[in-house]
C-alpha cells in the first residue's frame, strides 16, 4: 500500500500515511513505526481490517529513513518507501519518504 501525503496548504507539513499490510508482518500481533522523525523509538501502529496504520505531521522539503518493527524486535522495510538508502550500522537499507 502506497504512502499518503497530504501537504498543509502552506506547504510546511505534511501528514504522511505509514501502511502495512498485515500479511507483510508475519506473524506479528503488534507493529510499530520508528524513523529518524521520532529518534526510532517504535510509535505502535492500529490494526484496522487487515492492515496496520499510523498517520505522522512532517516538516516538508526533507527526507526521513524509517522501518516498520514488530513486538520482537524485527524490523521490516516498505515495499512502497520512496527509495532505499544503506545503513552501515545495521548492514542492511532503511526506508525513505521524501517531501
Amino acid at each position: 500500500m502506497p504512502l499518503t501525503k497530504k501537504f498543509s496548504k502552506d506547504g510546511t507539513v505534511c501528514k504522511v500515511g505509514f501502511t502495512l499490510p498485515a500479511e507483510s508482518a508475519g506473524e506479528a500481533k503488534k507493529l510499530a513505526l520508528a524513523g529518524e522523525f521520532n529518534n526510532w523509538k517504535p510509535a505502535p501502529m492500529r490494526k484496522n481490517k487487515g492492515v496496520f496504520r499510523l498517520s505522522v505531521d512532517l516538516p516538508a522539503r526533507a527526507s526521513y529513513q524509517y522501518h516498520f518493527v514488530t513486538e520482537g524486535g524485527r524490523w521490516i522495510n516498505d515495499t512502497d518507501a520512496d527509495c532505499y538508502v544503506f545503513n552501515s550500522f545495521a548492514g542492511e537499507d532503511n526506508s525513505v519518504v521524501t517531501l
